[in-house]
């Protein structure tokens, strides 16, 4: 189960109602952040990602809106007494910017941290998944990223049961390849079909771009910034990031089984026009709240 809580959903300037960007992934009993804007500790908290179980952050640009909440982070965790190593992912060429932004509490932070710089193609590898990077347009260097589960194989129910095979007898199959059955032996062959690992996708500041189309192929979850609504186009391409619409185009050209917009202006006090020009483009679509939260 792949567990997603929108913890910041503004985009540069944080409202009442929305914090500065940042998503928590959590997967297996371990967590990753795409983006740590300014108060993310606190939002963890308030909406129940636990920070110890906090492996990577990805980053995806040098904006101070995505970044400034590692310093604080960094803090919390060294105060909780946090002795595993934590990995910060940045576009190449940056991670001095983001050793600055945690030198200061360096002589109370008593856990290693490794700032890696990136470029595309896979970054990040853990049990049953991996992280990839792809190319973004922003008017700084910026990546999206990939989380991929591994693909598997599923058993054919109705073969299995067919052959009496019931219980422990399947882990047997996917430990050994074979069990037994009244003294016969038993294969995998015929009995499993490929399975599709689950795919998450997060495209942060950007234009829409064929990279993404590309990274969001059948995505089960395609998550795009959509800083405008069409009114705003001119704005969006000034500034180089999506409206609305463009995202709901990207998500409909990549095949994606659903799509959440996150990343709002701070001029739009509510989301109902932002809602409806989505779910007029892609019918299975969400504007994200701060605290949203979805299982896949």
């Amino acid at each position: 189960m792949i567990d997603i809580t929108f913890l910041g959903t503004a985009g540069s300037l944080p409202t009442k109602s929305r914090s500065l960007p940042s998503i928590a992934l959590s997967y297996e009993g371990s967590s990753f952040l795409f983006d740590c804007g300014e108060g993310t500790q606190m939002q963890m908290m308030r909406y129940g990602v636990n920070p110890a179980k906090l492996k990577a952050i990805f980053l995806s640009h040098i904006h101070g809106d995505h970044v400034i909440g590692i310093a604080g982070l960094v803090r919390t965790l060294a105060l909780n007494n946090r002795t595993d190593e934590l990995k910060i992912f940045i576009p190449k060429g940056f991670e001095k910017a983001v050793k600055n932004l945690i030198v200061f509490d360096k002589p109370i932070i008593g856990y290693p941290i490794s700032i890696i710089g990136i470029n595309t193609g896979v970054i990040y590898k853990g049990k049953g998944f991996t992280v990839s990077a792809f190319k973004l347009n922003h008017n700084v260097s910026t990546y999206g990223f990939v989380f991929k589960e591994d693909d598997k194989t599923q058993f054919i129910e109705g073969k299995c049961k067919k052959l009496g095979i019931k219980g422990t007898m399947f882990a047997d199959l996917e430990k050994r390849g074979y069990t037994y059955i009244n003294g016969k032996r038993i294969s995998t062959k015929g009995l499993t079909v490929p399975k599709r690992g689950k795919m998450v996708v997060y495209a942060a500041d950007t234009r829409p771009t064929k990279s993404t189309i590309t990274a969001a192929k059948h995505a089960d979850v395609l998550i795009h910034e959509s800083s405008f609504t069409s009114e705003y186009r001119e704005l969006a391409l000034k500034r180089k990031h999506s409206t609305v619409v463009e995202a709901a185009e990207i998500a409909k050209k990549a095949g994606a089984k659903m799509l959440i917009i996150t990343h709002f202006s701070a001029r739009y006090k509510n989301l109902d026009i932002i809602n409806k020009e989505v779910h007029s483009r892609f019918r299975n679509s969400v504007a994200a709240t701060d605290g949203y939260k979805l299982h896949i």
